[in-house]
């Protein structure tokens, strides 16, 4: 059960009830402050003002039609017309005793579950991948998992960079590495960075070498054989090393999950045509231009989008023409979500203002763009390395394993090679991906990487000490939580208030499918951590002088606690372990 949205229908229907217009909101938020209780509504005051009221007046009229007997132990109207809920210590025991007994920990799958696209990760062929790819590829996978958790259908698309001019510098480059070393792609491509440095060099410096690169273009584009052989060698090799990545990271992108530039190539040539026919195109100077009176030039003037140069050649904005237009005619999308960086922006409501123009995708399929803010270095400048460049991805996590294995070393606890391993693996790439999920994915962070893996504050490390200490209290009670039965009491306020962090996981998983932002989930996993440790301060759960059914009880609330860690760090590709 979600809560607030059983109050948010209950109120609803009360505010209807006592005069409001229909579908009126009922504004039910979550209470900042528990003497405001543990629920709070602010619909009362928007429709007063409507109708001519006193707002008091209409939150005490929507009072009287609220029929919340069983679920509020308390109503009351504070200020202007606040109406606060503090709900039954005995109906939170009641529904987390549910809960206990769900594996989903209350949270019910989606009744109209959708196809959703996400588009996310995107590295470049011939590049190794580098921390500019840490955001977009966590933070979609996080939220493809969280929806997946809800019951929907999600489709990873890898839009990877496989195709454009710069690949026949590329092949030329290639080409001439393999007459002195036929192996080439097993050995000296090692290092695609200066793989790819080199054909620039060769490219900028000689001529002869840049017109054969430019042949080749004009050949793959066209679809000669050996030119696509020679670019399918260069797409597998990049790929290989990105796909080793992400299992290194624990995300859930595959290598079905590679839907590259290039698979719209045989797309472009229809797209051009259709916009042509529809009126939307008209040819410009040679050039195939979409002109939105959406976007205004620098003088004023509707402004012109080209979809085709005079030599022909497409642009990036056809690509994704054709791209979107794929996602809704082939996985019949319902949604779909863009993980690019802020800066592609105006692109991108230009393709898509061109997309509905056409037809290509209907008003009721969404295209969103989830864009997020810079990892920044202490200087608040991008994140480089010392000597001014890019940071590369695999070098961001080696260094995250050295510096967890020391963490890790440093506490000293009594455990195998194997899983001491395992514990490392997972503080490692648990606290790289949620320093990244923690942040409000639309603003810049400063990466600190003592803060990333402290044992204090809203990290990945304190997440999984959290449920550790769980597993350490059911170790020494030398009980399994699955044989707990009887009763949830709830009579202390620490035990009141992890009740309500508990019953509040299926509102933070749905913030995080609606918004597609995880850092709403790390914000409630913390609160959650936060309030447990309370309750464990507060409420003794293993020394003598507590009573059985009291013990059992505060067993089940803890056991309850740790599923939803899990669950929660599931939902964010982060591993749990049982100790550390």
């Amino acid at each position: 059960m979600n809560v607030l949205k059983f109050l948010d229908q209950k109120i609803s229907a009360a505010l209807m009830a006592a005069g409001a217009p229909a579908d009126s909101p009922a504004m039910i938020r979550q209470s900042a402050r528990a003497q405001f209780g543990d629920y709070q509504s602010n619909g009362a005051m928007p429709v007063a003002k409507k109708l001519g009221m006193n707002p008091r007046e209409l939150a005490q009229k929507v009072i009287d039609n609220l029929d919340l007997s069983e679920t509020a132990d308390k109503i009351e109207i504070a200020g202007p017309g606040f109406i606060n809920i503090f709900l039954k210590p005995e109906w939170m025991a009641a529904t987390l005793a549910g809960y206990s007994k769900d594996e989903r920990a209350g949270v019910a799958k989606t009744e109209k579950p959708q196809t959703i696209v996400v588009d996310l990760s995107a590295p470049n062929v011939a590049k190794e991948m580098h921390v500019a790819h840490l955001r977009s590829t966590v933070i979609g996978d996080a939220v493809s998992q969280t929806l997946e958790f809800l019951g929907n259908k999600v489709v990873r698309a890898n839009h990877i960079g496989d195709w454009g001019t710069q690949f026949g510098m590329l092949i030329a480059h290639l080409e001439e590495l393999q007459k002195t070393n036929p192996d080439v792609m097993n050995s000296e491509l090692g290092d695609l960075e200066e793989f790819y440095r080199q054909s620039k060099k060769h490219y900028d410096e000689d001529e002869a070498f840049a017109e054969r690169a430019r042949n080749y273009v004009v050949k793959l584009q066209g679809g000669d054989e050996w030119c696509r052989q020679q670019w399918q060698k260069l797409v597998d090799v990049t790929m290989e090393q990105n796909l080793r990545t992400y299992k290194r990271l624990g995300v859930k992108i595959t290598a079905e999950d590679t839907m590259g530039e290039s698979m719209y190539n045989d797309m472009l040539p229809g797209i051009v045509a259709d916009l042509k026919e529809k009126g939307l195109a008209v040819e410009d100077n040679g050039a195939m231009v979409v002109y939105l009176d959406e976007f205004k030039n620098k003088d004023g003037d509707p402004m012109g989008v080209i979809i085709q140069k005079r030599d022909g050649g497409y642009l990036y904005t056809t690509t994704d023409l054709a791209c979107a237009k794929y996602r809704y005619d082939n996985f019949g999308a319902d949604r779909i979500l863009y993980y690019i960086d802020a800066r592609q922006a105006q692109h991108l409501q230009q393709a898509w203002t061109i997309v509905r123009k056409a037809g290509f995708v209907p008003e009721n399929v969404t295209l969103e763009h989830h864009y997020f803010g810079m990892m920044l270095g202490k200087d608040n400048k991008p994140f480089k390395t010392r000597a001014g460049g890019v940071v590369k991805l695999a070098t961001l996590l080696n260094e995250a394993t050295a510096r967890a294995e020391k963490l890790i070393n440093e506490k000293g606890a009594d455990m195998t090679a194997e899983q001491k391993a395992q514990v490392v693996n997972a503080v490692a790439m648990g606290s790289v991906k949620y320093s990244d999920l923690s942040k409000n994915r639309t603003s810049d962070y400063v990466f600190d990487w003592d803060n990333m893996l402290s044992f204090e504050g809203n990290t990945a490390p304190y997440m999984m000490y959290a449920y550790t200490r769980v597993q350490s209290i059911f170790r020494k009670a030398g009980v399994e939580a699955a044989s707990l039965t009887g009763d949830i009491k709830i009579t202390e306020q620490a035990e009141r208030e992890l009740a309500i962090k508990l019953m509040q996981f299926s509102e933070a998983v749905d913030g995080v499918a609606r918004e597609g932002m995880p850092h709403i989930l790390c914000s409630y996993l913390f609160e959650l951590a936060g309030a447990f440790m309370k309750f464990y301060e507060f409420c003794p759960v293993n020394k003598d002088d507590v009573a059985a059914d009291v013990k059992n009880s505060r067993l089940q609330l803890c056991a309850l606690t740790a599923r939803v860690l899990k669950l929660g760090l599931g939902c964010l590709t982060i591993e749990t372990v049982e100790q550390m």
